[in-house]
């Protein structure tokens, strides 16, 4: 037992010791653990554990040495866990840790935890060492990119008034930097003109990157979250990923939470009590259920739930998720909202803007009560007249727009809509602005699909 204190900085263990420093800690430390078994004679050999981006170095992999000796411009290769060579390179720079300090050293053996610099290709989890090294170091794999958005430049009426970063070049330039010292995100150029296919672990996880990006002052506009499904080489039939969930309830909200997950296609394996009045759910459904998901289980558990989800991998395909039932009220007009029109139109549903907010057409500004869009007209003003009646002017009082965050916006969207970030607004509009060819479209897709 040591008695200790991490704000002053001290461990004795003693109560009334000197208190000087965290020697008696350290000493501890030592006659507890055995040192690991390494051997510092054999070939060269770390597995990349972290991985960042140098403006100087470029890409910098950060282990542990498991064997041998690493020195400075030594030859070396890069074996992937399947055994395959990567690439051959030298070790341009070999930085040591002393302390909380990252300095440069000539040589580091076994056991010892270095960051190296030279290699291009080297990611995580693979095997760096000597050119004898024959086999990889066994290591985790990383689990692979369930979901996919589509990054595009922001064309809408209002792109390139807000934002200072709007080219596809340099929203190209920044999601490469972000693939370099990100390893769980994929980078792949679209279909479509100017656009990106970004892949990553969720959408909290892109909806990071989005944001981060947003307050860089870049403009670009969403796509919906989509799976990356595959086809099994062996039943033909088309896979999707597949996660276990796991979640931590208070006993009063955990109907409600099975009924959400069940009706997203989970399957419950498992219900017991975890103390405290909590119950531990355990489910395995499709990543698409998860989409949108976490916001709607907080308000149902009323902030108390936690849910945590690990890749199970792939498997066939759920079928058809109950998406959003509701359309959506789009603009027909470009200007600023009008009180006097939103007091009309509040009664066709719930509305995203409040009055003085910029609107094009194509932009979408409520929620439908019903299954349909509906286009309306948000910039119609009241007609003045030398007439004065009762009744005639009285306060039109708005109900409150639900204004929605990033995440919720890009889980709300349907295929055929987006969400344009800015650094001071989140929209979300019609990927086919113009009301014409919206309809052509959609003729496209229903016949597409018959």
């Amino acid at each position: 037992m040591l008695y200790a204190s991490g704000r002053q900085g001290w461990a004795d263990a003693e109560l009334e010791g000197p208190r000087k420093d965290l020697s008696a800690l350290f000493n501890l430390v030592l006659s507890h653990v055995k040192a690991p078994a390494l051997d510092a004679d054999a070939p060269f050999a770390m597995v990349a554990s972290i991985l960042e981006y140098d403006q100087f170095l470029g890409r910098v992999l950060t282990g542990r040495v498991e064997q041998g000796r690493a020195r400075l411009n030594m030859q070396v290769k890069v074996l992937r866990q399947d055994g395959s060579t990567v690439e051959t390179g030298r070790l341009t720079k070999l930085l040591g840790f002393r302390g909380l300090d990252r300095v440069t050293v000539e040589e580091a053996e076994a056991g010892d935890i270095v960051a190296v610099a030279g290699l291009t290709d080297a990611t995580i989890p693979d095997s760096i060492g000597a050119p004898e090294l024959t086999e990889p170091l066994h290591a985790i794999p990383v689990d692979p990119p369930t979901l996919a958005m589509t990054f595009r430049v922001n064309d809408g009426p209002l792109g390139g008034k807000e934002g200072k970063k709007v080219t596809s070049r340099q929203i190209r330039e920044r999601l490469l930097r972000e693939a370099e010292g990100n390893v769980a995100i994929k980078i792949t150029e679209s279909n479509e003109s100017e656009a990106f296919e970004v892949a990553g672990r969720g959408e909290l996880q892109l909806g990071v990157l989005i944001e981060t990006m947003r307050r860089e002052g870049f403009e670009l506009s969403i796509g919906r979250p989509r799976v990356l499904t595959q086809i099994n080489p062996e039943t033909k039939e088309r896979e999707e990923p597949y996660e276990e969930v796991l979640v931590d309830v208070d006993e009063p909200y955990s109907g409600v939470v099975v009924e959400k997950l069940s009706r997203r296609r989970g399957q419950m394996q498992d219900m017991r009590p975890s103390g405290g009045g909590k119950v531990r759910l355990t489910f395995v459904m499709p990543s698409r259920g998860l989409i949108g998901y976490h916001g709607e289980f907080l308000t149902d558990t009323r902030g108390t739930g936690i849910m945590n989800r690990l890749f199970a991998g792939y498997r066939p395909w759920a079928g058809p998720i109950e998406g959003r039932r509701n359309g959506s009220l789009i603009s027909s007009e470009n200007g600023n909202a009008v009180q006097y029109a939103l007091w009309y139109l509040q009664e066709r549903g719930t509305l995203f803007v409040s009055p003085g907010e910029a609107v094009y057409v194509g932009m979408i500004l409520g929620e439908h009560s019903r299954e349909s869009d509906l286009d309306i007209n948000p910039i119609k003003e009241k007609k003045l007249t030398n007439i004065r009646a009762a009744g005639k002017d009285e306060a039109m009082l708005l109900i409150p727009p639900r204004k929605m965050s990033l995440e919720q916006a890009i889980a709300y969207i349907e295929d055929d809509e987006l969400v344009e970030v800015t650094p001071s607004a989140v929209r979300i509009r019609k990927r086919y602005l113009d009301p014409n060819e919206r309809k052509r479209n959609e003729k496209k897709s229903d016949s597409a699909a018959a």
